[in-house]
């Protein structure tokens, strides 16, 4: 791999008070920590994610990270500095050219800064985001202001940093602690650093109220969608039932390529469709021997990878399955907290019911089952 970027997620966030670490706190539905590692990725330059977290956080931030191109999380140490080097120590075995290292409390990265940074590291060994400082400067003691500092060439360090690997790898095993960013390890060695424009909306989540302001800064740029579903299958003996993730006893099963889990099938069509992006069919055709009997929770995993790919999040999703039998809603809550947990958001946006055709049809038959799905999402425009 040539580019890899170290997330840095083993912080306690003290300063902005609460039982949760900042990167674990839900931004527009989904953890901050989620929303960085996706800005990381979108420019498409970053090929792997290594996150780095306290040790008893390891399964929560693989969790937090599925389907996304991220390497198992490591355990940091007591300090920013010793967890930027067990990261650093886990990738070498790898030993990218480029390594990023950026907050995890930082959930936007604004489209160009990674590119910029590569562009910087093909005439430098380190290269960072930095915003010069616009407000008047006050050194103060005891509540009384001192004296004014100039703010002539003074800039604000950003994430991510981007450094060549084999360098950064170096001058961290070296280094005494103390080091407040890692550009300053390069400074102390004297190896130039280069600047690259920062952004006012890439904020680390601080203090109370600054994630109030980064959604504030989202939501405008999200453009809301909508997409259905609809799928059917007979109903065959020797088969197990599988709806909405969930294994039902039944006396029949679902016929299909796959598992047939109708709910699932539809759901995915309705999220391709929101995104404009064909069927289930296209991205899982049935003529392929690998999806034979295979369990539509990878299906549903990619939709879901999909809208993060394109830096967007589920608003809702609403699943009605038609069927005279088995009765649903016994196993309703089951299926909603399964669909939530594959789609990576909390159960109130997800929605399972079902109806009947009042003895009409195939499905009044018995015959089949059939499942219609919609979904809403909010897609940057």
């Amino acid at each position: 791999m040539r580019v890899v970027a170290l997330l840095m997620a083993a912080g306690r966030g003290e300063r902005l008070g609460g039982a949760e670490p900042k990167q674990f706190l839900p931004l527009l539905g989904r953890p901050v920590l989620r929303h960085a590692a996706e800005a990381l990725l979108r420019d498409g330059a970053v090929e792997a994610i290594q996150p780095i977290c306290a040790e008893a956080e390891r399964g929560r931030v693989d969790s937090i990270l599925e389907g996304l191109p991220a390497l198992p999380a490591v355990a940091g140490g007591a300090t920013r500095q010793a967890s930027v080097l067990a990261g650093l120590e886990a990738l070498a075995g790898c030993a990218p050219e480029i390594v990023l290292v950026h907050d995890a409390a930082r959930p936007v990265v604004p489209a160009g800064t990674v590119t910029a940074l590569l562009r910087a590291l093909e005439r430098a060994e380190g290269a960072i985001p930095a915003q010069p400082v616009a407000d008047t400067l006050k050194r103060v003691e005891d509540g009384t202001v001192l004296h004014t500092v100039p703010r002539e060439a003074l800039y604000r360090a950003q994430t991510p940093q981007g450094f060549r690997f084999p360098l950064l790898l170096a001058l961290h095993r070296a280094a005494p602690e103390g080091a407040t960013d890692d550009a300053s390890l390069l400074e102390a060695a004297g190896r130039p650093v280069r600047l690259v424009p920062g952004s006012e909306s890439n904020v680390k989540i601080t203090h109370p109220g600054d994630l109030e302001r980064v959604e504030a800064d989202i939501l405008p740029r999200l453009l809301p969608r909508v997409g259905t579903g609809f799928d059917v299958h007979r109903l065959v003996a020797g088969r197990p039932l599988f709806l909405c993730g969930v294994e039902v006893p039944h006396s029949m099963g679902l016929d299909g390529h796959s598992d047939a889990d109708v709910g699932l099938h539809a759901l995915c069509d309705a999220i391709y469709g929101a995104l404009a992006e064909g069927d289930i069919g296209r991205h899982f055709p049935p003529s392929e021997m690998r999806w034979k009997d295979a369990d539509s929770a990878a299906f549903l995993r990619h939709a879901a990878g999909r809208i993060a790919a394109r830096g967007g999040m589920l608003a809702n999703a609403d699943v009605t399955l038609i069927c005279e039998r088995p009765k649903i809603t016994p196993h309703a809550p089951a299926m909603i907290a399964r669909v939530a947990e594959l789609l990576g958001v909390p159960e109130s946006r997800v929605s399972v019911k079902a109806t009947t055709t009042e003895r009409l049809g195939f499905p009044g038959r018995e015959e089949g089952i059939a499942a219609q799905a919609a979904v809403s999402l909010l897609v940057p425009a």
